[in-house]
């Protein structure tokens, strides 16, 4: 190809994602303060136009703030506005002049096959591009706080080569609107991202506002099970939510509950993995009555819950 000659199609699209996200995401110097001395490094998504920036509750840890540097060479100090472990996803908020926010997209739109760009600060390196495919959708990436534990649902998996460093940068589609937020090496060649969706988005702004997440809890262990065909029709699904066990005086053990019952669904929406009920049970469900109807003995029963509150690890 002469030198002179334009670029392929693949190329272009690349150089233009490139171009309109390298300088809307940060390098992060994260400080851990005297009782750990030195700084870890992380990447960062410029989210609003007066600073706020996404990036991962991992890379900020428990710190309260370090330095945000740009591809233009500009820096900025930050403070950590939230972070939520669950959902391994943090805002931080760095000082006037910042770049303008990148566009957001949604990730329930994207496809196997399609391809992705990776836009981060690896090994510190700010700016580095790497580009590739949405390998598998639908993964969940399991989370832990304290005694909690939850599934970061409809994970991203992409091939685009991700580095230490690369975690909190923006994945973005060919339009260059960030669809996810990367997270996690698991392994040669496989990269994950957590998913710009409507929970994400609901996670985001309680970080903002309140920096924190309030979320509500069943205490119930559950696993996906196959409903009676004779169901099928009725339910207009073929799969519920089996309840395994129960955490003793938990809302789901006093509101009559029982191991074995068979969830169909919860506030008037289909219940057929546990992700379905997490993306209820944020903190307007705290000690709101919630219907849950379950399949008991070949009969469909309605059961009123009250989820209450969970601890903060």
């Amino acid at each position: 190809m002469a030198s002179d000659s334009p670029l392929d199609a693949y190329s272009r699209i690349v150089t233009s994602v490139a171009a309109e996200l390298t300088p809307k995401v940060a390098s992060l110097r994260v400080s851990h303060g005297s009782r750990r001395p030195g700084e870890s490094l992380g990447s960062a998504v410029v989210y609003t136009g007066d600073g706020f920036l996404l990036t991962n509750a991992h890379v900020v840890g428990r710190a309260a703030g370090g330095t945000a540097l740009f591809s233009d060479g500009t820096s900025s100090p930050f403070t950590v506005v939230g972070a939520d472990v669950l959902s391994d996803l943090a805002v931080v908020r760095a000082g006037a002049g910042t770049p303008p926010p990148a566009a957001l997209g949604e990730a329930e739109d994207l496809v196997v096959g399609q391809l992705v760009v990776a836009v981060g600060s690896p090994l510190g390196l700010a700016g580095s591009v790497t580009a590739g495919v949405v390998s598998a959708l639908g993964r969940s990436l399991p989370t832990r706080s304290g005694s909690a534990v939850r599934l970061i649902e409809d994970v991203i998996q992409t091939d685009a080569s991700l580095n230490p460093g690369n975690s909190g940068g923006a994945l973005a589609d060919s339009s260059a609107r960030v669809v996810g937020i990367n997270t996690a090496v698991a392994g040669v060649g496989l990269g994950l991202a957590v998913p710009i969706n409507a929970t994400t988005r609901k996670i985001i702004s309680a970080l903002m506002r309140h920096g924190r997440v309030r979320r509500a809890y069943l205490g119930i262990v559950s696993a996906p099970t196959p409903l009676p065909a004779s169901l099928h029709e009725r339910v207009g699904r073929k799969d519920g939510l089996r309840v395994a066990e129960l955490v003793a005086d938990g809302p789901a053990a006093r509101a009559g509950l029982r191991a074995g019952d068979i969830l169909v669904s919860a506030a008037g929406q289909p219940v057929t993995t546990a992700q379905d009920l997490q993306r209820l049970m944020f903190g307007e469900a705290i000690g709101r009555p919630l219907e849950v109807t379950v399949l008991r003995n070949g009969a469909l029963v309605d059961v009123i819950a009250e989820p209450s509150e969970l601890a903060a690890a």
